[in-house]
């Protein structure tokens, strides 16, 4: 049988179209992931996993096979975020490319009490963690929470209620200093008309009703407060944040968006 050392190198040949990629490699990877909790605690999660490189327009391919070579390497154990930065980096010297990406979408459960039967649940909230490796490492967080928004111009107009509709708030960060997934759900949440939960007795809807309809709020306003939070939170130096409300008397949404680099006043 013929070696691998003596096999052509096909996606190493040059290519006569003389057309750079600027991202290519493989998608959802499913593979097992362990995020430390503020309690002390661990919870072991799944993620899915998408990692590129980019690549020069003299060369034919990438080697597909590597990038799961690098995530592997770990005596096939689950990763930790902190791991990322350097997985990224070693894909980026494995393939000899200029630039490396790495992606992890995963779901991250939070224990939530009711607010006045105190009931618990748990409320799941999908993060992302972002790595891009070139002349250094660059980590983003994304959390993205449901939550409460009603319509200040429905209440204001209407004799009887007002319309509201369940909102999706977004935030990725750069930071530097760790915080955790717990906080930036908290803030997040914080920015909504109100926190939406798992599990709620009739005394926690009347209550959670009753709150929303005091604290009404557009897209707009969700996505200002919430970068009102982050930029009073010294640990976070970038952050792009958007709401999408399921509007719920319309056919379409509602979204709004807010991108700010900190360290660049």
């Amino acid at each position: 049988m013929e070696s691998n050392a003596t096999m052509p190198d096909v996606q190493s040949s040059s290519d006569s179209r003389q057309v750079a990629i600027e991202r290519v490699g493989v998608k959802d990877v499913i593979y097992p992931m362990v995020l430390r909790t503020p309690s002390g605690g661990t919870q072991a999660t799944v993620a899915t996993i998408s990692m590129y490189v980019s690549l020069p327009h003299t060369q034919k391919g990438t080697h597909m096979s590597r990038f799961l070579e690098v995530l592997n390497e770990h005596k096939c154990s689950p990763i930790t975020p902190e791991m990322i930065p350097g997985i990224t980096k070693q894909i980026r010297e494995r393939l000899e490319a200029e630039e490396a990406h790495f992606e992890a979408t995963f779901t991250y459960f939070i224990e939530k009490k009711a607010p006045v039967t105190g009931a618990p649940g748990l409320m799941n909230y999908e993060v992302t963690f972002e790595c891009t490796s070139n002349s250094h490492e660059d980590f983003i967080m994304g959390v993205s929470a449901p939550a409460t928004s009603l319509c200040p111009c429905s209440k204001e107009i209407s004799a009887y209620g007002a319309h509201n509709q369940r909102c999706r708030i977004e935030a990725k960060v750069r930071t530097d200093a760790p915080v955790w997934i717990e906080e930036l759900v908290t803030m997040l949440e914080g920015s909504a008309s109100h926190p939406v939960y798992a599990v709620l007795k009739r005394p926690d809807e009347k209550f959670v009703t009753e709150k929303a309809f005091e604290n009404p709020k557009f897209v707009e306003d969700i996505v200002r407060d919430l970068a009102m939070t982050l930029d009073g939170e010294d640990r976070i130096t970038w952050y792009q944040i958007n709401s999408e409300n399921f509007e719920s008397i319309h056919s379409h949404n509602a979204y709004a968006r807010i991108t700010r680099d900190k360290s660049q006043g």
